[in-house]
């Protein structure tokens, strides 16, 4: 009932730019509490890159902090990734994930994007 569509990833060189949004839809009583994304390169495991809360409160992994921006347009229930700077070792999938509830009566949980790649060359 709730689906998250991922997009922007691509192919950059070092230094340059992309923005990822993440949609979300499926059912009109999902209440989304935080959103956030992650990424996951080959052979490493899944790690937190950036989160918001509705409250508007934001928290960056040290290693991407003052390059990248997380923001969200509650109104198109849409959360975005700003990308500067890239640098290879951002090279990864991307996953945007959506902590939420159907519902005021629902269990919170959450729900993940199918991720997209990003690829920073050298």
């Amino acid at each position: 009932q709730v689906q998250l569509v991922e997009s922007g990833g691509g192919l950059v060189q070092a230094g340059g730019s992309l923005r990822l949004s993440c949609a979300v839809s499926g059912s009109s009583i999902f209440s989304i509490t935080a959103m956030g994304w992650h990424r996951q390169a080959p052979g490493k495991q899944r790690e937190l890159v950036a989160a918001t809360t509705n409250g508007g409160s934001t928290t960056y992994a040290d290693s991407v902090k003052g390059r990248f921006t997380i923001s969200r347009d509650n109104a198109k229930n849409t959360v975005y990734l700003q990308m500067n700077s890239l640098k290879p070792e951002d090279t990864a999938v991307y996953y945007c994930n959506i902590h939420g509830r159907i519902g005021w009566w629902g269990n919170y949980g959450d729900y993940w994007g199918q991720g997209t790649q990003v690829t920073v060359s050298s």
